[in-house]
């Protein structure tokens, strides 16, 4: 497979095979978002665990197959919390996303989001405002989301274009994009295919929840329906993306 094509294949087979293995996601998550992100998760067919206690977070990271770092809601505790859990990832090879919400509203945060970027996550994700601020991240991918998002990885990139405008007005949206990541990451060990295919999923369902909505109430409803009942084909059939190697 090569091209644009190849990776809309591959989602597609990557949509499945979450379905089918099922894997544990542990999200250090924003506070404001667990519940959307947890049901997020599991209508996609993952599992997800939520638990940021430092008496409990190791272990929970140790079961999980992927893990997701998320700075929205930040404090001493959840910092503690994340630095634990991404050193077990790092000690036991698992992939791990930073989420870097907000960096770019506090000295504070973004000095801690560059001590984890430093440390060799898998992925970090972030809005232009904060990939734009974050620094240098040699050999993770880069992905920078928007209406059109953006991801890279040394000299390949990819553009994905599927997505609605509705997904701003809900929050948790972004969040949730990065906890899928790290699902389709612990399926596929091509951090762009799999990054690809999960930002397809999410964009391709949140088009296909639009159609079922009146306005933002609904579409959140909406958009968990079509995680659950999106299919393979579904992403052959509507993927819009680019793809290039500079």
């Amino acid at each position: 497979m090569t091209g644009e094509t190849g990776f809309v294949e591959n989602a597609a087979a990557l949509l499945a095979r979450v379905r089918r293995q099922r894997p544990r996601v542990h999200c250090v998550m924003n506070t404001v978002v667990q519940k959307f992100v947890a049901d997020g998760l599991a209508a996609l067919g993952a599992i997800p665990s939520m638990t940021s206690s430092t008496e409990e977070v190791e272990a929970f990271a140790r079961r999980a197959d992927a893990l997701v770092v998320n700075l929205g809601t930040l404090d001493e505790v959840r910092r503690a919390a994340i630095r634990l859990a991404t050193a077990v990832a790092r000690g036991a090879h698992k992939p791990w996303i930073v989420d870097p919400v907000h960096c770019d509203n506090s000295p504070s945060r973004l000095a801690f989001a560059r001590e984890l970027i430093a440390s060799g996550p898998s992925v970090v994700r972030g809005n232009a405002s904060e990939m734009d601020i974050v620094g240098e991240a040699n050999g993770v991918l880069k992905i920078k989301t928007g209406p059109i998002d953006e991801l890279t990885l040394g000299r390949l990139a990819t553009r994905v274009e599927n997505g609605h405008p509705l997904m701003a007005q809900v929050t948790g949206t972004g969040c949730l994009s990065g906890a899928l990541i790290a699902a389709f990451m612990a399926v596929e060990p091509d951090r762009l295919k799999a990054a690809t295919g999960a930002l397809l999923t999410s964009g391709i369902a949140a088009e296909i929840a639009a159609e079922r909505s009146s306005g933002p109430g609904s579409f959140e409803a909406a958009f968990r329906d079509a995680l659950a009942s999106l299919r393979p084909e579904d992403i052959i059939a509507n993927a819009r993306i680019s793809y290039a190697e500079g």
